[in-house]
């Protein structure tokens, strides 16, 4: 029997109630289509951070690169540890390690959902350039506390980094209805966004068949409000991805419903599945945190692994628990109550 290794970091706040649910699903599942799961659980977290001053330990990279995925919770506790910590301590340094170049989030509105605009027929498949661009980390403070502080935030954009996120977009585009809407900024950024656009351009010439429109970041954020169904797979750099997903987590009826993954999809190490949401600290002690984002995460994460028959199945039992009125608005219903709905439709 096939087995595979899932290293589980549930992190903060709900976190560790969505990833319990999760993995309550990837163990029925698994079982009805005969392969194996074998979790290891690390406590890296902000209350580990407290703890020992690290968000995870000196050896943390080489331990999780023996896995074959990584499944996460949410990170993060801004009231006790600063957000630019644990994401450069944790998430950050994970992404990057494993070339998890490939963050993929999907947005479409589950049966029974009722999002805020009034068409339900979009279907976005949102490719966000993950370990460069803005969030490369390059940059400094110097005169700090004083009237001349200088703050410098460098943004990096390599052609090999560019070029592997728009070729990945365009594979997908290929896949799905053959349309790739590319985002950037180079009226502005004469640049950084004008060498995107330039790579663009040539690989299209390699994909005849996919139809690429180039869209501004502020002209995107109005389409996918106006007219999202007039989208299909849309690739951006860190920072613009980063916003647009959560505005796509929005059209699809909140953050309980976004579900992510950090690809490496040369799989030269670990793949990590997450939710989008945060760790929520004011609603972690009420057991009312929607784990159907961090689910469909673990669908992703099936898929990737190669078990798409179980990773269908896990989908199916998603919209046959929304279609149901179950885990449909925030606060609703219960973490248990959902993850036992969709237990049941897995029956």
């Amino acid at each position: 029997m096939k087995t595979y290794r899932i290293a589980l970091i549930p992190g903060d706040g709900i976190g560790k109630d969505v990833t319990a649910a999760a993995w309550q699903i990837l163990e029925k599942v698994a079982g009805k289509a005969g392969f194996g799961l074998e979790p290891t659980s690390f406590p890296w977290s902000c209350t580990y951070y407290k703890e020992t001053g690290t968000m995870m330990p000196a050896d943390g990279i080489a331990t999780l690169r023996k896995f074959d995925a990584i499944l996460l919770g949410a990170v993060g506790w801004p009231a006790e540890v600063p957000d630019s910590v644990s994401l450069h301590g944790l998430l950050l340094p994970i992404r990057k390690a494993f070339e998890q170049y490939a963050n993929i989030r999907p947005h479409r509105l589950l049966p029974g959902v009722e999002g805020p605009l009034k068409t339900r027929d979009f279907d976005i498949l949102c490719i966000r350039e993950n370990t460069e661009g803005e969030y490369s980390g390059a940059g400094g403070r110097v005169h700090q506390g004083t009237a001349n502080e200088v703050a410098v935030e460098t943004s990096i954009f390599t052609r090999a980094g560019v070029e592997r996120i728009l070729r990945f977009g365009f594979e997908q585009a290929r896949a799905r209805r053959g349309k790739l809407a590319s985002v950037t900024k180079s009226n502005a950024q004469k640049y950084s966004m004008v060498f995107w656009d330039e790579i663009t351009a040539r690989l299209a010439a390699d994909y005849p068949d996919v139809t690429v429109t180039n869209y501004h970041i502020d002209a995107m954020a109005a389409r996918m409000v106006l007219a999202p169904e007039s989208l299909d797979v849309v690739v951006a750099s860190n920072l613009f991805g980063d916003i647009l997903t959560d505005l796509g987590a929005a059209i699809q009826g909140g953050l309980g419903f976004a579900a992510s993954a950090n690809l490496n999809p040369n799989r030269t190490a670990p793949s990590m599945f997450e939710p989008v949401h945060g760790s929520a600290p004011d609603i972690a002690h009420l057991g009312i945190a929607n784990p159907i984002a961090a689910i469909w995460s673990a669908s992703m994460m099936l898929d990737h692994l190669g078990e798409k028959p179980a990773a269908a199945e896990i989908m199916r039992a998603i919209a046959a628990t929304t279609e149901a009125g179950i885990g449909t608005f925030p606060g609703k219903d219960k973490t248990d109550a959902i993850t036992h709905a969709v237990l049941n439709a897995l029956a």
